[in-house]
């Protein structure tokens, strides 16, 4: 089982979380209290190992601006989180993550005609559009073909609620934000709680 953390603003949570053995780190471009400055976000990616995926977050941001961020601080995928269009997904140069704020089951089929292999599934919308920390039932994901794409679960989860989470959904990967921070900030303890949680035992790797 794969896991991302998202919302990540500075370098040392960063190669914590890598070292805790998180497989993807979330930068989010977009309005949020998490916003990153892009040469900071720049100088954290130059850190990370090459296999370790790096995603912008962007919400219903021009195209031209997407793919000068992206390749100003080196990111691997683009998440977008607003009312992109899959002719909008079709046109970026990096490989999408399409993100869905789910609601209720009805309108997950309409998700089957994004061309990305990834979609990200969160809670409700809150004050921003993810990261809110609202978790949505899990149990209407059952029985779902995956909508042929790889399922990234997100909104909500923390270590008290993952195995849960894991045992309903069937995700590809696990995203966490909220539910790894104390007091607003990334807390590494949480981090690397969270990762053994959904792993199952001590992954991490030595950077240094």
């Amino acid at each position: 089982m794969k896991v991302k953390i998202c919302g990540i603003t500075d370098v040392n949570t960063a190669l914590a979380a890598v070292d805790s053995g998180a497989d993807a780190i979330g930068f989010v471009f977009a309005e949020s209290k998490r916003r990153i400055e892009e040469e900071k976000a720049r100088e954290i990616i130059a850190e990370l190992p090459d296999d370790i995926m790096k995603v912008g977050v962007f919400v219903n941001e021009e195209q031209a601006e997407i793919e000068r961020i992206a390749a100003k601080v080196g990111l691997t995928h683009v998440q977008l989180h607003g009312n992109e269009s899959p002719e909008f997904c079709r046109g970026l140069s990096l490989p999408v993550i399409k993100a869905y704020s789910v609601e209720g089951k009805d309108r997950l089929a309409e998700l089957k005609q994004f061309p990305c292999e990834f979609l990200l599934l969160d809670g409700p919308k809150g004050k921003y559009h993810g990261g809110n920390g609202l978790v949505f039932d899990w149990s209407i994901l059952k029985n779902q073909d995956s909508f042929g794409k790889k399922i990234i679960l997100a909104g909500g989860l923390n270590e008290g609620n993952v195995i849960k989470a894991l045992g309903e959904a069937q995700p590809y990967m696990v995203d966490v934000s909220s539910g790894v921070e104390t007091d607003g900030k990334k807390d590494v303890q949480k981090i690397q709680r969270f990762i053994d949680k959904v792993k199952g035992n001590r992954t991490g790797r030595k950077l240094r």
